[in-house]
């Protein structure tokens, strides 16, 4: 507790843009950094793929969750208010299960659940924005991105995570996440 009886707020405050692929996730995260003055962390995954030679497969998840975690304490450490991390360890439980079911090491997801209660806020990019086709993506047709949406959106209903729906185009939704942002780090401030 704080001495005037509010809780006490642990510095940095983590922020996950969070969503299914192809929704600007990745372009918020810098801008939102660059807006605030703040480290990201960016998706491991991305960079472990290019390594790999694009393939993945069950063995490397225990890899690549620990490559995300070095890369959220890497930014934190650099934060002073808030880090972003353009994705988070509940994202790779998600994947896992959905590109190799029952392959998900135990561990990985006990310290995705713990980790989740660690983020102040989730911005939840809504699938809106047409789909950008990249080597690394799965789900290209409306119907597969819908399922998509729905299964991240219910890990974090099911799991009561603070969030804020991020829609609109680039700019809308830039402006949109800068004022979830801004009303965090108040809240924060004054203690709430």
């Amino acid at each position: 507790m704080a001495p005037d009886g509010g809780a006490l707020v642990k510095f940095p405050l983590r922020v996950a843009v969070f969503g299914p692929e192809s929704t600007g996730k990745t372009a918020l995260a810098a801008r939102l950094a660059a807006h605030f003055g703040e480290p990201w962390a960016a998706e491991h995954v991305r960079e472990y793929w290019e390594r790999a030679g694009g393939r993945i497969g069950p063995a490397d998840l225990d890899a690549i969750a620990r490559g995300q975690i070095a890369l959220e304490e890497q930014a934190a450490a650099r934060a002073r208010r808030v880090v972003f991390c353009d994705t988070e360890l509940l994202t790779c439980t998600l994947w896992n299960d959905l590109l190799f079911p029952g392959a998900c090491p135990r561990w990985v997801r006990a310290e995705a659940e713990r980790r989740a209660r660690g983020f102040a806020l989730y911005l939840y990019c809504v699938d809106d924005l047409p789909f950008a086709p990249d080597p690394q993506r799965c789900f290209p047709g409306a119907e597969e991105r819908s399922r998509a949406a729905a299964c991240w959106r219910e890990a974090l209903v099911s799991r009561a995570l603070p969030r804020v729906e991020i829609t609109g185009t680039g700019v809308e939704r830039e402006q949109r996440a800068i004022a979830a942002l801004e009303r965090l780090l108040a809240d924060a401030a004054a203690g709430n």
